[in-house]
Order: structure tokens, then C-alpha cells, then sequence
């Protein structure tokens, strides 16, 4: 879909790691707000943004935050959602936009949809992007140009809502997919969550090695080791939360990945090459297509 820019009088993020940090650089960078209203739960952080020139103002109360905004974002692990719906809903104007960039949207739209006051507009996001680096100085405007936005809207949403948080998006370099919650969340099971599972797993198994082979893995790791490092150097609080709140999702994709894992250690023991050449033939076309999609950054 394709919308209309906009801007806004007033845009709250509550939470500025990395996500909320490069979004507030795009704000600014393409004068999309009148002002930059940044809440975190530590002084450091809004400092950090205060410094980076990212905030007209600053607090450590949600609820002030929010006060005469059209747009709040909320940019915080999925665990703080809950809480900071109760505490902002009182506050938000008729109009506003409520929006996020959780990465599960079924629990999103179960938790914030019956707090949200009527005459306030939910328009549930996922800008599938991201990097290893986490808190206010990690953001950069750059991080969405050219990856998907999925937005999550309920059947009834207020299509005016959806552009404007579709256009901002767009603004940002993105691609937008609109798509139903569930649907998504198995999708992302596959294609994000997992990967990380599987990134902490083989990280941590290197971890329990005794001292002296720890030490040569560091030594002598190769790139797809170091890619797993990457991956599971991301934030652990959100990462968490990603696995509570899309359980469902992840152990459906986490049992056939198993069954998969088994086939080959099978072929491997029994010595089936034909069976290992078939499928690293096939997780190789995988690839092509990624890069031929330019989603391999």
C-alpha cells in the first residue's frame, strides 16, 4: 500500500533503545513532528536522548508523556506493555494513534486493545529490523530503509489511523504487508524467533565447554559461529519476552525444527549423502532468494 506522508503535532515513545531511537531519528531527520516527546524508565537513557537531540522533552512518567499527543509509540519490552497501557489510557486524547514494534501482535492486540479509550485509534506495528545493539545511542535513522512493516490492524480499525501509521513507516524507507495477528506471529516463529533460539542454544552450549576449547572456539571462529554470537548478543529482557508471549507460535515451528534436526543426524549416521546433498541444495536456494528479495543486509 502506498500513503500519503503525514505529520503529527505531538509523538510520544515510551521506551527509546534501539528501535524508538532510530524512529526518533527519522522524526526528526524528516521534520515529521512538531515535538518529540521521549518517557524511559532511567534518567541515563533520556540524557542519552536528550543529548542526541532526539527530545523536545523528556520524562520518567508515561502518563505525562502522552498528555496532548496524537501519536504514542510504545518502544518497550512486550513484559512492560501491560503497565504501560494502564498507567498512559487515562491520558490520551480522542484522535491519538496508539501504535508499537513488538514482535508478537496477538498478544499486542490482547493486552492494549481493551484498555484503549474510545475515540483513540490502535494500529498495532512490526518494523522487522534490527541490530546486535541496544539502548538510545544504538539508533540510527538508516536501520528500516528497504525491510517490511507489518501492520497488525483489527477488522474495524479506522482506515485513516492505518495510513498515517503506514505513511510514517514508508517515510522511514519501509515496505508495509497488513496482516492478520496470528498469521504473523506464526510467520516471525520461523523466521526471526527461532533463529535467535537457535543462535542462544549453540552460544550457550559453547559457553559450557571446559576453559582450554572454549578459548579456541573464540580463537578460531569462523563466520557462522560469528554470526551466531551476533544474534545472540541481542537484548536478553526482550528476547525473553518474545519467547513467553509467542509460546504457541514457537514451539509449533521449534517441534517440526526438531523432527528436521533428527532426519539429518539420521542421514549423517547412516552415511546418506544424496539426503544431505537434497537438502543443502534446496536451504541454498533459500538463500538466492533472499538476496535476490535485497533482504540479506
Amino acid at each position: 500500500m502506498t500513503a500519503k506522508p503525514v505529520h503529527f503535532k505531538r509523538v510520544t515513545l515510551i521506551g527509546i533503545g534501539l528501535i524508538g531511537s532510530s524512529f526518533a531519528h527519522v522524526l526528526r531527520r524528516d521534520q515529521l513532528a512538531d515535538h518529540i516527546a521521549i518517557n524511559a524508565r532511567s534518567q541515563q537513557s533520556l540524557d542519552t536522548a536528550t543529548k542526541l537531540g532526539l527530545a523536545d522533552s523528556t520524562t520518567l512518567d508515561p502518563a505525562e508523556a502522552v498528555k496532548g499527543s496524537d501519536l504514542v509509540v510504545i518502544c518497550t519490552p512486550l513484559g512492560a506493555y501491560e503497565t504501560v497501557i494502564q498507567t498512559i489510557a487515562p491520558h490520551l486524547e480522542a484522535g491519538c494513534i496508539v501504535t508499537d514494534v513488538g514482535s508478537v501482535k496477538e498478544m499486542v492486540i490482547e493486552t492494549l486493545s481493551p484498555h484503549i479509550p474510545d475515540g483513540v485509534h490502535l494500529v498495532p506495528g512490526h518494523p522487522i529490523a534490527g541490530t546486535e545493539h541496544s539502548g538510545p545511542e544504538a539508533g540510527f535513522p538508516e536501520l528500516f530503509q528497504d525491510r517490511w512493516c507489518i501492520l497488525t490492524p483489527t477488522p474495524g480499525t479506522n482506515a485513516n489511523a492505518v495510513e498515517h501509521i503506514a505513511a510514517l513507516w514508508q517515510t522511514a524507507g519501509m515496505k508495509i504487508e497488513i496482516m492478520e495477528a496470528k498469521h504473523h506471529d506464526h510467520v516471525l516463529a520461523i523466521t526471526s524467533h527461532l533463529p535467535h533460539l537457535i543462535a542462544y542454544t549453540i552460544v550457550g552450549t559453547a559457553t559450557d565447554l571446559a576453559d582450554d576449547l572454549k578459548q579456541e572456539v573464540v580463537k578460531y571462529s569462523a563466520s557462522g559461529f560469528r554470526d551466531f554470537t551476533r544474534i545472540a548478543a541481542s537484548d536478553p529482557i526482550m528476547w525473553r519476552d518474545i519467547f513467553l508471549n509467542n509460546r504457541e507460535a514457537v514451539l509449533d515451528i521449534l517441534g517440526r525444527f526438531s523432527e528436521d534436526l533428527t532426519a539429518l543426524r539420521r542421514a549423517i549416521r547412516h552415511g546418506e549423502g544424496e539426503t544431505l546433498s537434497e537438502t543443502f541444495t534446496r536451504t541454498r536456494d533459500v538463500r538466492r532468494k533472499i538476496i535476490d528479495a535485497k533482504q540479506d543486509k
